[in-house]
Parts: C-alpha cells; sequence; structure tokens
C-alpha cells in the first residue's frame, strides 16, 4: 500500500475522543490502584496478583483491540453486523449451559483463570445490527414491522440475560430509547414509561389498592379535563383495565423474579425498609465516602472509608465513591464533564456525518455510555437502586473494558 493510499484511509480520526477515551481509563487505572493499594504490601503496579496489576493487562490487551479496529475496513461492520449479533447472541445462550455464577449472577463464561461476561459485548452488536436494519430495511414488509422487528433484535438478549439472573445489565438495553426516539419512535412512549414507573413505586410503596385508585383517580380527572376524549371513552377504560392488570403484574414480578437482595435493596430505596449493618451497608459507606471528601477531597491515596475496605466492590460498582473521597466534588464534577462531553460529542458527530448507519450506531453507543454513567452516580448516591452496572473505562474488569472499547472504536473507525 502507499504512502497517499494509506493515509487517505487512516486520516480523519476523532482526536478528541480518542483523548476523552484515554484520559477516562487513566483516571480509572489510578482509581483502581488507589482502591486496592495497601501500605503494608508489595503495590507494584506489575503485580498481577492485584486489581491494579490485572487492569494494565486489561488496557494493554485493550491497545491491541484497537490496533486491530484502526488496521479493519470500517464497511465490514455494516456487512457483518447480523453475523456479529448472531454469534453473540450464541455465546449469551451458551452462558446459560457452562456459565459460572458470580455475586449471584450466572452471566460469566470463565477461560482458565479469567472470565469473560458476553452481555457487555452484545451491547455493541445489538446497536451495529439495528443500525443496519434501519439502512437496509427497506421492503414493504420490513417498514410495516420495523419497530417490531427492533424490538425483538432488543427482547431476545434482555430476556436471556433475564435468566441468567442479571437484572442491572438486561436494565441497559433500555438504553436504546434514545435512538429509537432519534429515528422517530412517538414521545408518547416516554410518557407512558414516566407512568409506568410512577406506578410501580406506588405499588411497591403502598399496595395494589392505591395505585388501583390512583389510576381511577386519574381517569376521572382526565375526563372532566378533556371531555371531547368522551368519543374515545371505550378506548380510554380499556387502557385503564391494563393500567390495573399492569399494577398486579408488578406485585407477581417483585414477589417471584426479583432475588431476596434485589427487593432488600428497592425497599430500601423506597424508604420502606432500614438496614444499616445488611442491604443498606454498602450504599451507607458509599454515601460517607463521597460526602466526606468535601469540595476538594482527601487526596489521592489518602481515602479512609476505600482504604479500609468500608465499600464493598470499591474498584468495580463503586468506583465513583473512591473518586469522591479522594477528589471531591471538584474531581467528581470533572469526571461529569469528561463523561458528558464524551457522549455529546459523539452525538454531534453522527448527527453530522452523511452516511446514516454511523448516525443509527453513534446514537445507540451514546446512550449505552449515558446510561451506565448516569445509573452508576445514581446508585452510589443512593439516588436509584442499585443494580449493579460498572462505570465505563472507569471500572475493573476486562469485558467492560473490551466491549467499551471495541464499541466506542468502531464508531471512530466508521466515523472517518
Amino acid at each position: 500500500m502507499n504512502n497517499n493510499s494509506y493515509s487517505k484511509r487512516y486520516k480523519g480520526y476523532d482526536v478528541t475522543l480518542i483523548i476523552l477515551y484515554f484520559v477516562l481509563v487513566f483516571i480509572g487505572w489510578l482509581s483502581i490502584y488507589s482502591a486496592s493499594y495497601d501500605p503494608s504490601q508489595s503495590n507494584s503496579i506489575l503485580n498481577v496478583n492485584t486489581h491494579h496489576g490485572r487492569q494494565l493487562i486489561w488496557i494493554g490487551t485493550s491497545l491491541i483491540i484497537i490496533i486491530f479496529i484502526f488496521f479493519s475496513d470500517s464497511k465490514y461492520y455494516q456487512l457483518y453486523a447480523y453475523y456479529f449479533y448472531g454469534i453473540c447472541l450464541l455465546l449469551l445462550i451458551s452462558v446459560l449451559f457452562f456459565g459460572v455464577k458470580i455475586s449471584g449472577a450466572k452471566a460469566w463464561i470463565k477461560i482458565g483463570q479469567f472470565s469473560i461476561q458476553p452481555s457487555e459485548f452484545m451491547k455493541m452488536a445489538v446497536a451495529l445490527a439495528i443500525a443496519k436494519f434501519f439502512v437496509d430495511g427497506k421492503s414493504n414488509v420490513q417498514r410495516q414491522y420495523s419497530w417490531l422487528i427492533v424490538s425483538v433484535l432488543i427482547l431476545v438478549p434482555v430476556i436471556i440475560i433475564f435468566l441468567q439472573k442479571d437484572t442491572g445489565s438486561a436494565l441497559v438495553y433500555l438504553s436504546f430509547i434514545i435512538l429509537l426516539y432519534r429515528e422517530g419512535l412517538s414521545g408518547k412512549l416516554f410518557v407512558f414509561g414516566f407512568s409506568s414507573i410512577l406506578l410501580c413505586i406506588i405499588t411497591l410503596y403502598f399496595n395494589e389498592l392505591y395505585a388501583i385508585a390512583a389510576i381511577i383517580l386519574v381517569g376521572i380527572v382526565f375526563f372532566i379535563v378533556n371531555p371531547k376524549q368522551k368519543k374515545n371513552i371505550i378506548r380510554n377504560v380499556i387502557v385503564m383495565a391494563i393500567a390495573i392488570i399492569a399494577v398486579f403484574a408488578i406485585n407477581i414480578t417483585y414477589e417471584n423474579v426479583f432475588q431476596p437482595h434485589q427487593k432488600q435493596r428497592i425497599d430500601s430505596l423506597l424508604g420502606k425498609t432500614a438496614d444499616p449493618q445488611g442491604a443498606d451497608f454498602n450504599l451507607n459507606q458509599s454515601i460517607i465516602a463521597i460526602g466526606s471528601g468535601g469540595f476538594f477531597g482527601k487526596g489521592y491515596l489518602r481515602g479512609t472509608q476505600t482504604k479500609f475496605n468500608f465499600v464493598p466492590e470499591q474498584s468495580t460498582d463503586f468506583i465513583f465513591c473512591g473518586i469522591g473521597e479522594e477528589w471531591g466534588f471538584l474531581g467528581s464534577l470533572i469526571l461529569v464533564i469528561l463523561f458528558l462531553w464524551l457522549v455529546l460529542r459523539i452525538i454531534f458527530t453522527a448527527e453530522r456525518h452523511r452516511k446514516p448507519f454511523v448516525r443509527y450506531y453513534g446514537y445507540g453507543i451514546a446512550g449505552i455510555i449515558f446510561f451506565h454513567f448516569a445509573i452508576n452516580l445514581g446508585m452510589t448516591m443512593g439516588l436509584l437502586p442499585i443494580i449493579g452496572i460498572p462505570l465505563p473505562f472507569i471500572s475493573y474488569g476486562g469485558s467492560s473494558l473490551w466491549a467499551f472499547t471495541s464499541m466506542l472504536f468502531v464508531y471512530i473507525k466508521i466515523n472517518t
């Protein structure tokens, strides 16, 4: 390949996104090193028996993934999107039979000393498959059932992940609502979603009777305020009936689907129970750690809550509390700005790109990254239930880092 051909193929990469990636990964490694730091033991960065040592391996292998993506042909990601979706789906199904259970979820495939979580890679596969479908699905049948087909692409892996008892990873797929809304999904779905959340809260905090009473009251007020809707009284009554059925479905799901620890977390978030030494312990210690950091923080490697292991999972799901304790509000704000910058940069560049496939995929991964970021911060601060999802590029773990690295750099590649 001559120099001109090489330059034409590899120029135009988004340097801003690349820099943001490496800054976030570096912050992540520093945070993992701090969380696993023990003054009484060897803290060599090359010690593979520590989290920070193993994370260096994941970072090194991520660089190999980046190089592979840069040397690949960008057209392959659209051409083989369905094949990648199928392979990831097969891996996801295989977990049900050959997977190992970690932290209550049977979501990992163990290979020697390492474990891989296929559900992390499935998110990227769904984003690619939806993008390809929106570009290629042009037959009359496909147009007529487009939203149904897209829903199937999303729901099939969600159901399998639920069967793995990994509720947090399954809920991440709600992030695709951002992509679907951008491509024409009715805004009424957001009203429906908000109403559903409110109905869940009323049902779980009080009981079914309060929820049903609220539905009937809203229905009566709606009829009074909108007298013209009386013509559609049958349709509205059917909607109310479905909502009432949903109330009982919520209760049945809560009692029979959720695990005991998940019920405890929901009850704690709603304020129904308090268990400082049990279900609330992780959250309370996380809030204490973040609050104790003040404005400027205690300083790197000087966190007390994290150093003395008061916060469980402080290298993975609760890594943000260590950042809040050591770097304070200012450091936390900088991290939030970096994530928002990353997400908005993806959206803005996707919106300007001439190829629809790039726009679809860009919105898909922007939603995934934002959902992970927002939910992780929300659960560590007690604003949302603890559902156990990592902070992208920051939390310890090979599967998460590989998946998010691939997700982002495939976008950088096709966005040239």
